[in-house]
Order: structure tokens, then sequence, then C-alpha cells
């Protein structure tokens, strides 16, 4: 469980009223320091956050040792409903939206279950994906279906659905963080492509069906270097034409990412090539079966548009030169930049021991998030970027560090009580 979110337990369950949500709880004086800490991590206030972090920091046992333990530790779930919930609602920036979720009838809260979040096509539901995909799961699998409309998962409206909907089914119900995968079907295909590079440290894989991206989006596959992806597409599909996903499939190879390209020769009767045959199923969910996300990978790239500073596992790009930016609409807009596809990238890797080399192109500064799995602690710590000497020294965990990390991206396996500031030197010709 995600221990924090102790708080639903106490509030009673909104599945089954066509609404997510949990209840907020104020502090009290007898509440231990686990529960403190659950409320900071849960609350969706910021200011009652920055009230409770004072008391947290002020408790004597409030170690990093303790409190990750607190914060990666198991907790109880409540009983939710099971089975078909084809109409719940799920609210993003005071909007709400139609949620599907499939929860098997054998689940139970004691054990942790692989999510799949669907994204449907144009001029289809969630609750329509929803029955499709449905009776083809094995028992160990929760099943989510967002809509949007008209199947724009393109837009950043849209991306934040779908993280927002990861959130709030993890809140509820008893999710591995290792095995979260993110598919759709074209529109929804071409959501999970673009939402799952750019959030590729979320995802266990990603599973895009006849769909692509437009040649400019290309770079970003760079993000994809621990997130293999199973790519289908009909080879007489008319509505995406299948060169899209071969010279995506190219581009993976030129890269050595893992991932499996599947082109059926199957025609709808009324889709034409441009569907997803269901004897393809078992090969895919085998394939969810093997995959598991590595949370603390050792290398990662990480390539960035102006408008996608998230962190990226235990690597963040700060600012950069002057870049390419999309818009809301990801896919409206193509100016000089993006056409010559002016991104900043970072290749990082922790080579042995405690040295951690940097490759940055047009990045002037970044973050590096650590823990003790990462690197020793008790030991000097030497970053080298673009091959001079960026850092070199000890590294002394922080509480509050670890906690507003810990907060910010909900994930009990991604915990960093460090956080570095490189500035990177500008290479003189």
């Amino acid at each position: 469980m995600i221990p924090w979110l102790w708080s639903i337990i106490l509030s009673a369950s909104l599945f089954g009223q066509g609404a997510l949500g949990f209840a907020e709880s104020s502090v009290q004086p007898h509440e231990s320091l686990a529960s403190l800490v659950y409320q900071f991590l849960d609350t969706g206030k910021t200011n009652e956050a920055e009230r409770l972090l004072p008391a947290i920091l002020s408790d004597d046992t409030a170690s990093v040792e303790v409190l990750s333990r607190i914060i990666g530790g198991e907790g109880a779930y409540p009983r939710q409903p099971v089975k078909i919930l084809p109409r719940e609602e799920i609210a993003v920036r005071g909007h709400t939206y139609p949620l599907s979720l499939f929860i098997p009838a054998s689940y139970q809260t004691s054990k942790s279950y692989a999510l799949i979040v669907c994204l449907h096509g144009y001029g289809f539901t969630g609750e329509e994906y929803l029955e499709r995909w449905r009776g083809r799961l094995a028992e160990g699998y929760l099943l989510a279906c967002p809509t949007y409309p008209s199947g724009a998962w393109f837009t950043r409206q849209a991306e934040e659905l779908v993280l927002e909907t990861i959130r709030e089914v993890r809140r509820q119900y008893h999710i591995d963080p290792n095995r979260i995968f993110l598919t759709g079907m074209s529109n929804g295909g071409i959501g999970a492509w673009l939402i799952g590079m750019h959030h590729a440290p979320l995802f266990a894989g990603l599973a895009p069906m006849a769909s692509g991206l437009d040649d400019v989006l290309l770079p970003f596959l760079g993000n994809l270097r621990n997130t293999p992806v199973y790519v289908i597409h009909g080879a007489k599909d008319q509505v995406m034409p299948v060169r899209l996903s071969q010279s995506i499939v190219r581009e993976l190879e030129t890269l050595g990412y893992p991932h499996v390209y599947r082109e059926h020769q199957r025609e709808h009767p009324i889709a034409g090539g441009h569907y997803f045959p269901k004897e393809e199923l078992p090969d895919l969910i085998a394939w969810f079966n093997s995959q598991r996300r590595e949370p603390l990978p050792t290398r990662l790239t990480v390539v960035r548009d102006g408008s996608h500073f998230q962190s990226f596992s235990w690597i963040r790009i700060d600012t950069t030169d002057p870049i390419a930016a999309f818009s809301q609409d990801l896919v409206d807009k193509r100016d000089e930049r993006i056409s010559r596809r002016e991104y900043a990238k970072v290749d990082a890797s922790i080579v042995e021991a405690n040295r951690i080399e940097v490759t940055a192109d047009r990045v002037q500064r970044y973050s590096l998030f650590l823990n003790d799995q990462l690197i020793d602690f008790s030991k000097p710590l030497t970053i080298v970027t673009n091959g001079r000497l960026s850092f070199s020294g000890v590294v002394s965990p922080s509480v509050e560090t670890l906690l507003r990390q810990a907060r910010l991206r909900q994930d009990p396996q991604q915990l960093f009580p460090v956080h570095l500031t490189i500035g990177v030197e500008k290479l003189t010709p």
C-alpha cells in the first residue's frame, strides 16, 4: 500500500457513487509521527502540508531511516467495490471526466496488483474499451479506462487526467508501483506514446496500438531507455498508416532500446486494418506478465521540451538554453525550434561507486536526487559533467528533502533525502 493514504480508511468510500476522493484530516495533539507523515503526504492542500512539516521535523525520532520505513512500509487498504465500475468520475483542475474501472472479483486488499491504464480512440469512450478488455485480463490486473473528449490524448489536460487516474486508483486499491502499464488504440496510442515518453519512470511498459508520432516528437523516444514498449499495428491500416509505427521501431532499434513489434495482416469488417485483433492479446498479456519497472536504474536519458521540467527518476533538468516548447495541444504547433527539434537532453550514469557522469546538451542547470541505494553517503561523491568536474565531496541526507520529494512523487520506491543542484559550465571553442 501507499501507507500515507491512511485517511481513506477513515472516510466513506466514494466508489459506486460516481466519484473518487478522500477525506482531509487535521492534526491532533496525540497523533503519532507516522500519522503526521501520512497526513503531510496525503493532503491536497499545500498550506496544510506546510503546517504539518515543522511538527514532523521537530520530532526527535524523525530520522531519514525512520521516515523511510514509515513512507515505504505496507499498510492496510480499506475494502473497496470489485468487478465492473463503469460510471465513476474523476476531477482534474475543476473538470470532471468519466472513468470506468474493472477490479477482479478475487481482489484482496493484502495483495498488490498490476494496473493497466487504457486510452480509447476517437469516437469511443472508456466504458466501451472497458467492455473490450475486461474479459481478457488475468486475475492479477486492475483496469482503468478514463474518457477524454474526442480521444484527444495529445493535450496537456489529457496528460493530467491520466496521471490523476493513476494516483486515484492507487489511493483506493493495492497497486504494485512496479507494474503500472499504459496502453491505447489510435488516438489513445498517440497518448500512450506522448504521456509514456514524458513520464517514463512511472511505467513498467507501454503498449501503443495503431498509432504513431510526428517526426518532431521522435527524439523523446530517448526517454524510454528503461521502459520497454510493445507496438501493435495493422499492415493494412488506412487510418494510421503502418509506416508511422515502422519509423518509431527503427528509431528504437537505433537506440538499442527494448521493444516488441507486432505487425498483423488482419482486417475488421468495419474498421479495416485499423483495429486491435483479439488474437494478439494473449502475447500482449504474456508480455505484461513478464515486465517489472526498475525504480532506480543506474543510467538515465532525459529529453525535454520547454514545458516538461518535472523530475525524471533521480534527475531533473532545471534551466536550459532557448529550446522548443509545446503548447497545451502538443500537436498544434510547429515553430522553427520544434521543426529543428531543439530540445534539452541529459545522459546520466552511475559508472562506479559514488561517481556519476553526465552529458548535458542545451542544459544550464540540472538536479540530482539521491539515496543510499544509489550512492554511499559515508564516502565522497564525484560528479562529472561534459568531462569536467562539477562536484566532489560528501553529501548529507536531509529529512526535509526526503519528505518534500516523497510528497511530490507519491512513489514509496523513489525516496530521495539528497537534492544536489549542478550548474553546467559552458564549453569554450
